[in-house]
């Protein structure tokens, strides 16, 4: 195994033209180096500029970001925050950390995101015992839009406001309008995995009336509350959550790139679709040309319930290959640390989704060969 060349699922692909470095020299040569400069500020501006949002706050990570959103919403301890389930932990942790309840909500199998009809009877559930939740935190699995109409409606009717977990999803268009901008407050992440990335790295994306000013009170957390004094005093508690000027300039570098990556993303898509499409056992993610253009951050694949082929099977297969897959997420309502909390159930899609669930390799550095390999491994196990 040690001879035959790693393939990764997701890893950076820096731009073959150098962009990153030119933004990273510039900074070195200005001596801009800490959280402050250029980089950051235009990185903020690059973003609200490609994907339409108002506001944009950079940040050390998509964790950091989706915390300042729950404490712009002001939210505190047991307030109810209605949550994806089917997510990455990033999701859900802030939520504690502000020693809020979650209450998770199951996806449905049209979208692999947030069901509406669960979610609207969360909602009712929790009318009747006379509360209701300080955010809905809706997720864009594996860079698949979730039903952002139904959601908004619902949300609307509840009169509670939305954050939209786009971590996963940069790029990814709904109805022709970006995933990010259809939150109150947005999350995208800069993660080494990500489409994108900043070697780490998130930013927290402000849609309200008040963006501007939401932004601002974002930074003065991030930046450790520092009031405007000429010593230092705080009259808030803050956090060092600023993206350096340096983790700036890589994603500056990496954005000018985006739309490459999204295509050959959904290349690699579509070139195990074709090669599937004669193995009735295999289901790919679902993605809905006429509702969306998906990003296809991950290419995952679900297998039938009566396959004689488990998702483990074909992870270790590829592992055996130095091939890296990876399980559907494990939902957070089926986690040990999260057991406690509610779950509004859709029939178990969220579980059924991580038993049968795998994801691909989809790293865009992969060759035609690359390819050919992997579908080979697949298909052999049949």
């Amino acid at each position: 195994m040690a001879d035959k060349e790693r393939i990764f699922l997701a890893s950076p692909h820096m731009s073959d033209a150098g962009y990153e470095m030119e933004y990273i020299k510039e900074a070195f040569e200005t001596n801009w180096i800490a959280p402050l400069g250029a980089n950051v500020t235009n990185f903020e501006k690059e973003i609200c500029d490609k994907l339409g949002c108002k506001a944009a706050t950079a940040l050390y990570s998509g964790t950091a970001a989706m915390h300042l959103a729950l404490k712009l919403l002001n939210v505190k301890e047991d307030d109810l925050v209605f949550c994806q389930s089917l997510t990455f932990s990033a999701t859900a942790n802030p939520i504690i950390y502000e020693r809020a309840k979650p209450v998770f909500i199951d996806s449905d199998k049209e979208t692999w995101n947030m069901s509406p009809e669960a979610l609207e009877r969360a909602f009712q559930k929790y009318e009747a015992l006379g509360q209701r939740p300080k955010a809905v935190i809706v997720v864009h699995l594996y860079g698949l839009a979730a039903n952002m109409d139904e959601i908004k409606r619902i949300c609307k009717k509840y009169d509670t406001l939305i954050i939209e977990d786009a971590a996963e999803s940069l790029g990814t268009s709904y109805k022709g309008q970006m995933t990010g901008t259809f939150g109150d407050y947005s999350i995208i992440s800069f993660n080494g995995n990500k489409i994108i990335t900043s070697s780490g790295g998130g930013m927290l994306l402000c849609n309200t009336e008040k963006a501007e000013e939401d932004a601002s009170k974002a930074l003065f957390w991030a930046t450790q509350a520092r009031d405007q004094a000429r010593y230092y005093q705080h009259s808030e508690l803050g956090y060092n959550y600023r993206m350096s000027n340096i983790v700036a300039g890589i994603g500056r570098g990496q954005l000018k790139v985006l739309e490459e990556r999204v295509a050959k993303k959904r290349e690699i898509y579509h070139t195990y679709k074709n090669a599937f499409s004669d193995l009735p056992d295999i289901t790919m993610m679902p993605i809905h040309d006429e509702l969306e253009h998906s990003n296809c951050w991950l290419s995952c694949i679900v297998l039938d319930n009566e396959s004689k082929v488990s998702p483990l099977d074909i992870q270790l297969a590829l592992e055996a290959e130095n091939i890296e897959a990876r399980p559907i997420w494990k939902p957070m309502h089926m986690q040990p640390f999260f057991s406690e909390y509610d779950y509004v159930d859709n029939g178990g899609v969220s579980e059924w989704l991580f038993d049968k669930g795998i994801c691909l390799p989809s790293d865009t550095k992969m060759t035609e060969n690359d390819m050919d390999r992997i579908i080979k491994i697949i298909k052999g196990l049949w």
